[in-house]
Formats: structure tokens, C-alpha cells, sequence
């Protein structure tokens, strides 16, 4: 009870959850119905965004899906992995299948999941933050390659898609085995399918700045960049080493 009005004589009361009251007993009966309430919405809630959820990964995890053929550039990206691991002797399929996993779905599209914003105008309010959050975990989860074991005591996100992660696993490593036998990218044919992305968008970025940045990295690890491009046999042939040194010197004389 407030304090009561002093010229009306009224008394106000202030409503509290059972578990706040000093009575614990009543409090812990009172927060396991609350519990078991929002329960039953969670599982409504998954109910319905069911469909959605599985086509969103179905249609991540798919080098063809209505029509959308698998980009170059995941293609090249994932053999250059596979050629990394059999050059260092690798032989464990899931350091492979981690990364994969790191360098796309974790990497970009966790974000994109947890963060429509970045793409899409729209307002994100904090439920439906939280809602992706336990997509994005979920979607997470499907990359591991380790085993989660689950109790009575696992937060409620990972309870709720527990049966759908190994069949959202199953996806995943369809997808990267569906890539490893599609025909290889030659270096050619990835040159100009970035030609060909540089011209699509060549009005919506500004070149020196991203010049810029790029020169700002080279000048942090110059060293490492050239002894990297001595070691290797494309880039001895092109002397792209020499070249830039070059660059290095010609930006230190300007600058």
C-alpha cells in the first residue's frame, strides 16, 4: 500500500508480480505460471513463423532457388578454401565445414538476419529484435558442427528450434557439398565476372576513397604484402611486388 491521500482519505495500492511479495512460496508458483504462459506464446509465435524461417534457409542454403543461380563468387571463394586445406594437409572435413561456415553465413548473413535494417527501410522494435535474435541463434546453431545437448535448463531460443537444427544442418552440408562438385571457376571467368560487377555499380561508389582505404592497409602491413607477392608464381610473373613497392614510394613522395 502508497501512502494514503491525506484530504480524501483514499487508500492506493500499487500491483505487484507474486514473485516480488515477500511470500516465496506464492512467488515461485506465481513465476512458474508466468513461465508457462509465455511458453505457450512462444510456441504460437514459432507456429506461425514457421514457413518463414524455413524458407529464408532453404533459399540461403541453395546454389539454385527459383531461378537465382549460385553467385561466382561463393564458388571461387570455396574451392580457394578446399585448395588452402589440401596445400596445408587439412584433412578434416569440419575445419572445412567451419571455414565456410565463417566466411559467408556467419559472417554475412547472421548480420543481415539480426540486422534487416541494414538492408531494408524499416523501423526494428525491440520485440521484433528479439524474435531475430532467436532466428539468427537458430540459424547460427545450423552451421556448428558440434553436438548441442539440451536440457530442462537450456534457455527457452534453443529449446524452441532444437527438433528443426538437425534437418537446418542436413541443409548446410548439402549446400557445400552441392558446391564442391559444380564445375570450377577458372581465373578468367572470375575476372570477368568482376569486371563485369565493377561496371553494374560503377556510379554508386567513390574510387579514390576506396583507393584510400586500401592504401591505408597496404601502408600498415607494406612488409607482409610484398614478401607474400614474391612468394607467389602469378604474382613473380606480373612483378606485382616491384609494382607496389612502386605505388608505396610514389604516395610517400605526394603525401
Amino acid at each position: 500500500m502508497l501512502s494514503p491521500d491525506p484530504e480524501s482519505g483514499v487508500k492506493v495500492w500499487h500491483l505487484v508480480k507474486n514473485h516480488e511479495h515477500g511470500d516465496q512460496k506464492e512467488g515461485d508458483r506465481g513465476s512458474k505460471m508466468v513461465s508457462e504462459i509465455y511458453l505457450t506464446r512462444l510456441l504460437a509465435t514459432k507456429g506461425t513463423l514457421q514457413k518463414f524461417v524455413d524458407d529464408l534457409f532453404e533459399t540461403i542454403f541453395s546454389t539454385a532457388h527459383r531461378g537465382s543461380a549460385l553467385p561466382l563468387a561463393i564458388k571461387y571463394m570455396f574451392d580457394f578454401l578446399d585448395e588452402q586445406a589440401d596445400k596445408h594437409s587439412i584433412h578434416d572435413p569440419h575445419v572445412r565445414h567451419t571455414w565456410k561456415s565463417n566466411c559467408l553465413p556467419l559472417r554475412f548473413w547472421v548480420n543481415v538476419i539480426k540486422n534487416p535494417q541494414f538492408v531494408f527501410d524499416i523501423h526494428k522494435s525491440s520485440i521484433t529484435d528479439a524474435c531475430l535474435s532467436v532466428v539468427a541463434q537458430t540459424f547460427m546453431d545450423s552451421c556448428s558442427t558440434s553436438e548441442h545437448r539440451l536440457g530442462k535448463d537450456s534457455p527457452s531460443n534453443k529449446l524452441l528450434y532444437a527438433k528443426d537444427i538437425p534437418s537446418y544442418k542436413s541443409w548446410v552440408e548439402r549446400y557445400y557439398s552441392d558446391i564442391g562438385k559444380m564445375p570450377a571457376i577458372s581465373d578468367q571467368d572470375m575476372n570477368a565476372y568482376l569486371a563485369e560487377q565493377s561496371r553494374m555499380h560503377m556510379s554508386e561508389f567513390n574510387t579514390m576513397s576506396s583507393l584510400s582505404e586500401i592504401y591505408s592497409y597496404v601502408g600498415k602491413y607494406a612488409e607482409e604484402i610484398v614478401c607474400a607477392l614474391e612468394q607467389d608464381d602469378g604474382a613473380r610473373k606480373q612483378r606485382l611486388a616491384y609494382k607496389l613497392e612502386q605505388v608505396v614510394a610514389c604516395m610517400s613522395i605526394e603525401s
